[in-house]
């Protein structure tokens, strides 16, 4: 979504967003992101605006004090952007690819079922399997935060049984120009 991005070409227009929408995305984020509300303000607190700035091939991004904080594509889930990932790295279930995927994740290629079935990589248990379309994010093996955002186009105990095709289609990774962008 964000591997050829550049502010002065793909950024239509930024507006305020009022504080009515901002009740509603404050209550889809609550629900989405599966976080307590204490949790949400310390990551967009109350007194802060949100913007919205709308981007080409209907990608939204909201910023709070310029820093891209979420995004959207039509009007489908809020995902957050890996900074905000990074900071707090609960907001969404952790999916784990092996060694050999890494270099293909961060040159933006989506994930197949392999790189999470392998001996490096993980998904959830059984227990508390995710299903299609739910939002995740990607850890590497060996490192320490996310290196991606992704949705899944599998649910993860499909994941495990097919074990071949696309399993997860990555939205945002490191590198990608959004997380280039430090401020919009």
């Amino acid at each position: 979504m964000f591997k050829k991005f550049s502010p002065s070409t793909d950024i239509a227009g930024q507006t305020p967003v009022k504080t009515s929408v901002q009740r509603s995305i404050r209550a889809s984020l609550l629900s989405q992101w599966k976080i307590e509300p204490e949790t949400l303000e310390a990551v967009w607190p109350k007194k802060e605006g949100l913007v919205h700035v709308k981007c080409r091939e209907h990608v939204s991004v909201y910023t709070v004090n310029g820093e891209p904080l979420m995004f959207q594509h039509f009007d489908g889930p809020f995902y957050p952007t890996l900074r905000t990932l990074h900071k707090y790295p609960y907001i969404l279930p952790m999916v784990k690819v092996d060694r050999g995927a890494i270099r293909f994740l961060l040159a933006g290629a989506h994930m197949m079922c392999p790189g999470f079935t392998s001996k490096g990589g993980s998904l959830p248990p059984a227990n508390e399997a995710l299903p299609a379309g739910a939002a995740v994010a990607i850890h590497a093996e060996g490192k320490e935060h996310a290196v991606a955002v992704g949705i899944t186009k599998l649910g993860t105990e499909e994941i495990r049984k097919v074990n071949k095709g696309v399993g997860v289609e990555v939205t945002t990774y490191l590198g990608d120009d959004l997380w280039a962008l430090q401020t919009i």
